[in-house]
């Protein structure tokens, strides 16, 4: 509530500045274009193409920046966003020119209503609580002679919207020419509803043990090269590196708490400006302790109470019990040395509640559909306030029932919260009232049914933190040790023996893609991957790269693998059990081929006859042998009292007999069935068309050579 408050009294700069990154994470999230314009400049090599269409490396890099400012989005993950909508905008860009589609103000109308950001916007409602284009039309004008830049802002989510409207047109065009006929409804109906009783013999591949089928490396290859759209793979490299690791030593730590406790004794020195020995305070005797600790500390001073369990966790009961100007320390928390100051202490002072908003016609950001007067509200929520009163438990159910305000998702529960976050009125009944309170509160979003649920004490504390670093003597060391192992690797270019060797832990990457971006418990590792990728790599290759966090990396090229059909080794989890079941069915078949009866097959194989009963197509399974599309697939072909020859199966060799046929029975009209196809279909049409569209898409990436 407080924080709606706060956006509203936000100038119209800010405002539109709000909007912009709040439609921002919508068009990604919705896969709208947002851009539309990133062409190849001259003397530049671009960092893709899409269908001839080239898209500018300085464009690309000024996208990826603003996603890794606004959203904190790092390294590969923000290149690969921009990535994934380039190609959306780029390649529905195309569809758009030809198919005709171009959105007017009607449809950027439409967007801006559906939008919260805009409809519910008191300035932008007519006196029927509507969104009104003309009044948000208006500001835009007053913005173009007033303050251009929210202006110009605003052109450019003009131009997002303009790239929804026409992904709406086209997707709704796309939608709209999906139709199953009669026929469809009726192939429908019936693959569910006409049955097959069958009797059948299952011969399964794991009753011939593996050790008496001999398989080649060229029957793998075969089953590969004809099943080669299963087997393709990327190029892949992989690698086996050591660490050197930074870190602080001992003596390290020693220091900087020595640092730290210094902070708790007054110094005194003498000054050569006033000639006199001055004395400086500590921690505990500074009369101003914000100013203390900025000066002293690598992290500025909180002012915020916090609840033990925000604490760390390793010292949280000692800090939260100390007394008042108590000190503890110092301790490691994260990155930081520590040494803290209790200031003070608030009982209750964290507050769990929850509510049931009861909003009425002129109520605080109260939505336009809510009619009822204030009178009214008040009444409602003394109602359901008796409601509450009689069946505590009740309050949940009743809040998702009647709530108005967007806690109702959650039964009214407003989580923890400290005093000033909320309006007033609620914040005094909340502080001043025991756990297990119940009552109603107006403010200006109307009546709150309000429950107290629980409290928590607070401190305050006074921290000067240290971050816990290497000195330079450790640093250089660390230098020293890894600078010696890459030499005598230059000399034997064998890093794992050399790391036995020395006793150092070796670790492995395998399988890293061209884009790939991190390696096992190291992020942000580009500069390895473009390293890998490079034209002169080969196995054995190695180089030592820095790491952003202090220390080496040392790797060394183990297995390189090119763009292609995956290897007989690579595939054998896959390609070698298919094959050999192959092989298998070609031996049951032999052994059986002069056995006509189910009978006489399971007599032979020692197994027995079963039935399924009321098979139908659309299920592929087949009860005590499990999903069996082929072999359900026959039965529908064959006649009653025929049998089948030898069918191979996804689980083993079968021959079955069709016992009785069931035709469902005519119906007057399929219409339902052919909706049953409908409806899915168009739910999944705008996401199958644009796949589709990507894999007949003739793209070129180059993010490799620059990220």
């Amino acid at each position: 509530m407080a924080i709606l408050g706060k956006i509203r009294d936000l100038g119209p700069a800010a405002l539109i500045s709000v909007i912009g990154l709040a439609l921002f994470a919508f068009v990604f999230s919705t896969g709208s274009g947002s851009i539309t314009d990133i062409f190849d400049e001259p003397n530049q090599s671009p960092v893709g193409s899409v269908n001839g269409e080239k898209v500018s490396i300085e464009e690309f890099r000024n996208q990826v920046d603003f996603l890794e400012r606004s959203y904190n989005l790092t390294g590969m993950t923000a290149v690969n966003n921009v990535w994934d909508q380039t190609l959306r905008t780029l390649i529905l860009k195309n569809q758009f020119e030809l198919s005709g589609i171009g959105s007017g103000k009607d449809h950027i109308e439409n967007i801006l209503s559906q939008n919260p950001s805009f409809n519910s916007d008191p300035r932008f409602l007519n006196d029927a609580g509507i969104f009104d284009i003309e009044k948000f039309v208006e500001l835009i004008v007053e913005f173009k002679t007033t303050n251009p830049q929210a202006y110009e802002q605003w052109q450019s989510q003009e131009l997002v919207f303009q790239g929804q409207a026409n992904e709406k047109i086209y997707s709704d065009l796309i939608k709209s020419g999906l139709n199953f006929s009669y026929k469809d409804g009726e192939f429908e109906y019936l693959l569910q509803n006409d049955r097959v009783d069958i009797e059948y013999v299952q011969i399964p591949y794991s009753s011939i043990p593996d050790s008496l089928i001999k398989l080649k490396n060229s029957d793998v290859e075969k089953y590969i090269n004809a099943n080669n759209l299963d087997f393709k793979v990327d190029a892949t490299r992989s690698i086996e590196y050591v660490v050197f690791e930074e870190n602080p030593s001992e003596d390290d730590e020693k220091e900087t708490k020595k640092i730290l406790q210094n902070f708790l004794l007054e110094k005194k020195e003498y000054n050569d400006v006033s000639k006199l020995e001055e004395t400086y305070p500590s921690l505990l005797s500074t009369k101003n302790i914000a100013e203390f600790v900025n000066e002293n500390s690598e992290i500025k001073f909180d002012s915020i109470y916090q609840p033990k369990g925000a604490l760390p966790t390793d010292h949280a009961n000692l800090l939260f019990n100390l007394d008042k100007n108590q000190t503890y320390g110092p301790y490691l928390d994260g990155d930081f040395f520590k040494i803290s100051r209790m200031l003070d202490k608030k009982n209750g002072g964290n507050v769990r509640a929850s509510h049931i908003l009861i909003a009425y016609d002129g109520s605080r950001d109260a939505s336009p559909v809510i009619k009822r007067s204030k009178i009214e509200a008040k009444n409602e929520a003394n109602r359901i306030l008796r409601l509450v009163r009689k069946n505590r438990d009740s309050f949940s159910s009743l809040a998702f029932e009647f709530s108005d305000g967007p806690s109702k998702s959650r039964g009214g529960d407003l989580g923890f919260f400290q005093e000033g976050a909320m309006i007033k009125p609620f914040n005094d009944f909340v502080f001043s009232k025991r756990i297990g309170s119940i009552g109603v509160v107006e403010t200006d979003f109307g009546f709150h049914v309000i429950n107290v649920v629980a409290k928590e004490d607070v401190v305050l504390l006074a921290s000067i933190a240290i971050k816990n670093i290497p000195s330079d003597k450790t640093s250089d060391n660390t230098f020293n040790l890894a600078t010696k192992f890459e030499i005598n690797l230059s000399k034997n270019e064998d890093l794992n023996s050399l790391a036995k060797e020395n006793d150092y832990e070796i670790k492995y990457a395998s399988g890293i893609k061209i884009l790939d971006d991190n390696l096992p418990g190291l992020t942000n590792q580009r500069r390895v991957v473009q390293w890998l990728f490079s034209d002169d790599i080969k196995v054995n290759s190695f180089k030592r790269f820095d790491l952003s966090k202090g220390g080496y990396l040392i790797a060394q090229v183990t297995s390189i693998k090119n763009e292609g059909l995956s290897s007989v080794k690579d595939a054998s989890l896959t390609a070698v059990p298919k094959v050999r079941n192959n092989k298998k069915a070609e031996m049951i078949i032999k052994e059986n081929k002069s056995l006509s009866s189910l009978e006489d097959l399971a007599m032979n194989n020692n197994t027995e006859i079963k039935k399924a009963l009321a098979i139908n197509q659309k299920n592929a399974v087949i009860s005590q042998a499990g999903r069996e599309p082929l072999v359900i697939g026959y039965a529908f072909g064959l006649d009653v009292n025929e049998t089948s020859d030898f069918i191979i199966g996804e689980n083993g060799v079968y021959k079955l007999k069709v016992l009785k046929k069931d035709k469902a029975e005519v119906l007057e009209n399929y219409s339902s069935y052919s909706n049953q196809l409908l409806q899915p279909s168009r739910a999944n049409a705008q996401s199958g068309v644009f796949n589709s569209l990507k894999e007949s898409a003739q793209i070129d990436d180059n993010r490799f050579k620059y990220y």
